[in-house]
């Protein structure tokens, strides 16, 4: 049952990016995020590498994640003196999937959403199942009957770009003209600049095809994670003499470009997860072993152990170097050498030290 009233974000909010952290915490008034909580990019960073389980269990209509996303059922009544329920309100499946048929990678899986909107101060995640019912709704169909009758929404933010209602008809402007029907502010944020654009999802999406893990970091205000579960691959860095953890991954998490990357790895054994160990990791098709499949390999500097079975997240650091097939194991064994001798010296500096045992 969805919890009303409301403050309602809208979006998609793919990433949690800088400009949507900035349409989440205008829901409430003056300055301070959600809550009145003070969050810092170390505080999102860490709420995700944690790996806070929000996620509830789901169905094939509509996932449930915090308090529900019944929204076809009667509104919970609640007392006049509650404060409305800080919630973002956003589409299952995405509407580009609904309409093309094809799955569509996320930066930020539902469990990986879930867990960062709460460090924002979210308190509740209502998923519109996106159909062809909902997709005819009018622009003030859509206001009347899900903000306002079903969410009871008493503010409403969305960024400048949102658009809503039947064939994307509705603006921020009109969404401003017909929530003030209903005495419902609407806050219209800009999103974030980082270098002269626009914070967007898709640019950081190129970012990460490019290689480019500053600019990643300059717009989602933290180093892009990725998390798996470790099973055994063919061992063949054991015989090189550089074991990696074989990560298995979520089948709807995107992926940067094949290469090798610095990492810093969460969850190793015997150490709190939020602390890190420094790693390299390769990411492509192992082309020169004749590899048929994309793999994620992880290398610990320095580190011996056993991580069947463990989950792990990589943050991405640096770009090291594009995938390339090598003439020769004792070739690619050199330029392993090479690589982690250079992800060494890159997290020895900066934001992320070596961490010794």
């Amino acid at each position: 049952m969805v919890q009303t009233p409301t403050v309602v974000a809208l979006g998609n909010f793919d990433g949690v990016h800088r400009g949507h952290q900035h349409v989440i915490q205008a829901l409430t008034s003056g300055s301070a995020p959600l809550g009145g909580l003070q969050v810092s990019d170390a505080d999102l960073n860490g709420a995700l590498l944690q790996g806070i389980p929000m996620v509830r269990g789901h169905s094939d209509r509509c996932p449930q994640l915090f308090d529900g996303c019944e929204w076809l059922a009667p509104p919970q009544v609640m007392p006049p003196s509650a404060d409305p329920y800080p919630t973002v309100v956003t589409f299952y499946p995405h509407p580009r999937e609904f309409f093309s048929g094809r799955a569509q990678p996320s930066l930020t899986p539902l469990d990986e959403k879930a867990a960062l909107l709460q460090a924002l101060g979210v308190k509740q995640l209502v998923f519109l199942p996106f159909s062809q019912e909902l997709a005819a709704l009018s622009p003030q169909a859509f206001v009347d009957q899900v903000l306002i009758e079903r969410l009871q929404a008493k503010r409403i933010s969305v960024g400048a770009n949102f658009q809503f209602g039947h064939r994307r008809a509705g603006t921020v402007d009109d969404l401003s003209t017909l929530a003030a029907a209903h005495g419902v502010t609407v806050s219209v944020m800009d999103l974030s600049q980082t270098g002269g654009n626009r914070t967007s999802s898709s640019r950081i999406r190129a970012a990460l095809t490019a290689g480019n893990l500053a600019e990643v970091k300059a717009l989602m205000g933290r180093p892009y994670p990725i998390t798996g579960r470790v099973v055994k691959g063919q061992q063949l860095g054991r015989q090189l003499g550089f074991p990696t953890a074989n990560l298995r991954l979520p089948a709807d998490k995107f992926l940067p470009g094949n290469g090798v990357y610095g990492v810093q790895v969460y969850g190793i054994p015997d150490r709190p997860y939020e602390v890190a160990w420094p790693g390299v990791m390769n990411l492509g098709n192992r082309p020169t072993v004749a590899g048929q499949e994309q793999t994620l390999e992880v290398h610990l500097l320095d580190w011996q152990g056993d991580l069947y079975g463990r989950t792990l997240t990589v943050a991405l650091v640096e770009f090291l170097r594009p995938e390339q097939r090598f003439d020769s194991l004792g070739d690619l064994k050199t330029q392993i050498q090479r690589d982690c001798e250079r992800a060494a010296a890159l997290l020895t500096v900066g934001d992320y030290p070596i961490v010794k045992a």
